[in-house]
């Protein structure tokens, strides 16, 4: 790398580095503004929340990166043709190629931060965030375990399993005590879907109940079961396929193929993390052409506004296509690339056309 792709490079970090600090200012006020609902229940208060918000900011910052990207390469690329360095680049005998080395450069940069970010930081943050909520949300409530969730709730205490589904748990073990502390009674369901924040609806719901002297059981399809220990309280304990790291989500798919059990929502995280991390070079491809032609003149609030308006249907298109991989049953591995094909395609195509 000589001085003049470590200047290029300089530059476009530079951009992309003050284009995520405004994205990350927001996000944090959306986080802190959406967590005003919770705040008030038992000891989660508005410090609590200020705490929540930063604590899972690394993980929207680690969603919007490739947009944020996409907006900071435009602006990067926009004080390079505005000052028409680049036309004395490609001048001086420049050639495209040599210009898409040294985003390449800048690319490898960005992908390691990310990486790291999505390896190391945001994983542990989001789960340290969810238990510390839930233990000033429920402050009445205690509750422990390492392989699902046990939780108690004043005579009742329930033991929660893994997900099996994006939204339903493995099964349920439901027990109920007497004022004095002796079992009442034992219950046992195949698997537990959250109503809301205080009920459970309970399938296959085998229940034996306990007197000194007799043992009766029944037997229910359905049962509701009331409890002020609900889904928001195993947060902490059940964490969401998406805010997983690649090597937690790599071990949860080697475990899940073995066992026959159901993936596709960690196949969708995983394949959808590494589109994203790959449309951050796509981004900075796509961004390249825009410093000569017609663009190179363009204002800094015409780049901004092209920017975030394709930064933003990026976003969401990445979004649209991870539901519709779970929702319809569609190949994660195809579609988790669709936005970031797009994009690469018309950055190859413009880079082409570039003149």
């Amino acid at each position: 790398m000589n001085m003049l792709d470590r200047y290029i490079v300089r530059t476009l970090l530079s951009a992309v580095g003050l284009t995520m600090a405004g994205l990350l200012t927001l996000g944090l006020l959306f986080i802190f503004i959406g967590e005003q609902a919770d705040v008030g229940q038992g000891h989660y208060g508005l410090m609590d929340a200020l705490v929540y918000s930063l604590m899972t900011l690394p993980q929207f910052a680690l969603e919007s990166f490739p947009a944020g990207v996409l907006i900071g390469s435009l602006l990067g690329i926009g004080v390079l043709a505005r000052s028409h360095e680049l036309t004395v680049m490609r001048v001086s005998g420049m050639s495209k190629l040599r210009l898409s080395v040294a985003v390449l450069f800048c690319a490898i940069v960005l992908v390691g931060i990310g990486m790291l970010v999505g390896e190391f930081l945001s994983e542990p943050l989001a789960e340290l965030a969810d238990q510390q909520k839930a233990f000033a949300r429920f402050s009445d409530v205690s509750f422990a375990g390492a392989a699902g969730a046990w939780i108690r709730s004043g005579d009742t205490i329930v033991e929660v399993q893994g997900l099996s589904t994006a939204s339903q748990f493995r099964g349920m073990l439901v027990f109920q005590l007497t004022p004095d502390d002796r079992i009442a009674s034992v219950a046992r369901a195949s698997r537990a879907t959250p109503l809301g924040p205080k009920a459970w609806r309970l399938i296959n719901y085998a229940e034996s109940s306990l007197t000194r002297e007799t043992v009766s059981s029944q037997h229910e399809y359905e049962r509701v079961l009331q409890t002020t220990a609900g889904s928001d309280l195993l947060q902490f304990a059940v964490v969401p396929p998406a805010q997983l790291a690649l090597h937690t989500l790599y071990r949860a798919i080697v475990y899940l193929r073995s066992n026959n059990l159901a993936l596709q929502p960690y196949l969708i995280a995983f394949w959808s993390r590494i589109a994203r991390m790959a449309g951050i070079l796509a981004a900075l491809l796509f961004a390249l052409p825009f410093g000569f032609g017609s663009m190179r003149s363009a204002t800094m609030g015409g780049r901004t506004t092209l920017g975030l308006t394709l930064g933003v249907v990026y976003f969401f298109l990445q979004r649209l296509v991870e539901s519709g991989a779970q929702v319809y049953g569609v190949n994660p591995l195809i579609l988790a690339w669709v936005p970031t094909a797009l994009l690469t395609l018309a950055a190859l195509v413009l880079i082409w056309r570039t003149r």
